[in-house]
């Protein structure tokens, strides 16, 4: 299911994907985490579109995402980095606890799951910062990254799941960022990666 990613993955690492999935599609049924229904979608369309990113990013230090709800990409991206210090945002109180579950079940370290929003947590968390923030499925784009940008170290990647029609508006807008050349997602015809580096300390 993965195959179309081309990624290698430890043998550690595939039984805890294939217990967060397990625990994913027993919560779906009761709090409604994704649309998604099967193992196998949501083995591809979620963990391996997340995968995707450490094809344009080392994955290494520190990591914020923005908005987790069932912890794509933030949670999955520690199973293939179990080093990452990652911090989860998510606001729906639900979801929270599903995620920390996840981690407990996982037995992940280093893994910060806050019922905060971005710009909640940018005001009270002033002066921290990050090697990687990252957001998938996240409306609100013209006001996220700008104060994303704000919570990277310099050198520091901004990691955005979009569709094709909003890369040259996000360019535009952000134009502090270095933004990398878009990566397409397998299996997807409209959905890429974008990665903007933020560049010394502006």
């Amino acid at each position: 299911m993965l195959a179309p990613f081309d990624l290698s993955i430890s043998d550690e690492t595939i039984d805890k994907l294939i217990v967060y999935v397990d625990l994913l599609l027993r919560w779906n049924s009761k709090i409604n985490l994704t649309s998604i229904s099967t193992a196998e979608e949501c083995i591809t369309r979620h963990f391996g579109e997340s995968f995707q990113v450490s094809r344009l990013v080392q994955l290494r230090d520190s990591l914020l995402d923005i908005g987790s709800g069932a912890g794509f990409p933030g949670l999955a991206l520690k199973l293939i980095a179990p080093q990452l210090e990652v911090v989860l945002l998510e606001p729906v109180g639900k979801k929270k606890a599903f995620l920390k579950e996840v981690v407990r079940v996982c037995a992940m370290g280093q893994v910060t799951v806050l019922g905060k929003r971005l710009d909640e947590f940018a005001h009270s968390e002033q002066g921290q910062t990050f090697d990687i923030v990252t957001a998938r499925a996240v409306g609100g784009l013209e006001l996220l990254v700008p104060a994303a940008k704000s919570l990277l170290r310099p050198d520091g990647h901004l990691c955005l799941w979009v569709g094709r029609q909003q890369v040259q508006g996000i360019r535009e807008a952000n134009s502090g960022l270095q933004w990398l050349e878009p990566e397409a997602i397998p299996l997807s015809r409209n959905r890429l990666i974008m990665v903007g580096v933020r560049t010394g300390r502006d």
